[in-house]
């Protein structure tokens, strides 16, 4: 019997799709995204933009978040995690030295990234690095005699405080050590302004020494708060 010839459409195998765009690892995508929102501001992060930041397709971002909320997340919590200190970091023992280890720590991270204000406004955190700080946070309150209520309230209060100078940071670099706000209060008219002329040498005050001095009062109310506390 005479065999067939070979039929190189039917008996050779299909040709291979090509590979397509390797994966990109998470932690490559969520560190080119901090930079993307240091370096162009929160707006500017888009899934398209981060793609093209990583010579990727929106496709291989969709492998690993399902909407820029997500992304936006894992964003600001990698933020989160320059702050979370281990208990061992967080200085002397005393809880308001705790509290005043931490609070300062957030905000230093928060100064490296201050185009990140506005997506924290927009949510409330609940990433593992976020969490582990409030956690730790809480509980420091709450093994120094506060009550639940109270350091609920007290936590709370000192993240917003946080936040309030994290936004003014966001907006700070062109007015930073403006030597014209200075000189124009140093130059008040005493006879009207008699108050402002006679502290005009320590004025304006400057943004971090504002939020070290507000951190105490805080501190201190609050540890009149806890003493006082039914």
């Amino acid at each position: 019997m005479t065999t067939a010839p070979r039929n190189s459409r039917t008996d050779e195998s299909p040709p291979r799709r090509g590979p397509g765009r390797p994966a990109v690892p998470l932690d490559r995508i969520i560190a080119t995204a901090l930079r993307i929102v240091d370096e162009q501001g929160a707006d500017a992060l888009t899934m398209r933009s981060l793609a093209q930041a990583l010579d990727s397709g929106t496709s291989t971002l969709y492998r690993h978040f399902v909407n820029r909320d997500e992304l936006v997340a894992q964003v600001v919590d990698r933020a989160f995690g320059e702050a979370a200190l281990a208990p061992d970091q967080l200085g002397p023992p005393g809880w308001q030295e705790a509290c005043r280890v931490q609070a300062r720590t957030m905000f230093d991270a928060l100064a490296r990234h201050r185009n990140l204000a506005p997506l924290l406004v927009q949510q409330v955190v609940t990433g593992p690095n976020a969490m582990l700080i409030r956690e730790r946070s809480i509980a420091n309150l709450l093994d120094n005699g506060f009550a639940p209520h109270l350091a609920a309230r007290s936590y709370a209060t000192i993240a917003r405080y946080i936040l309030g100078f994290a936004i003014q940071l966001a907006g700070q670099a062109e007015s930073e050590d403006d030597p014209e706000q200075a000189a124009a209060l140093r130059a008040a008219d005493p006879t009207r302004y008699p108050a402002t002329a006679e502290v005009s040498g320590s004025l304006p005050v400057p943004l971090e020494d504002e939020f070290d001095f507000g951190l105490e009062l805080l501190l201190t109310g609050l540890s009149q708060l806890r003493d006082n506390q039914r």
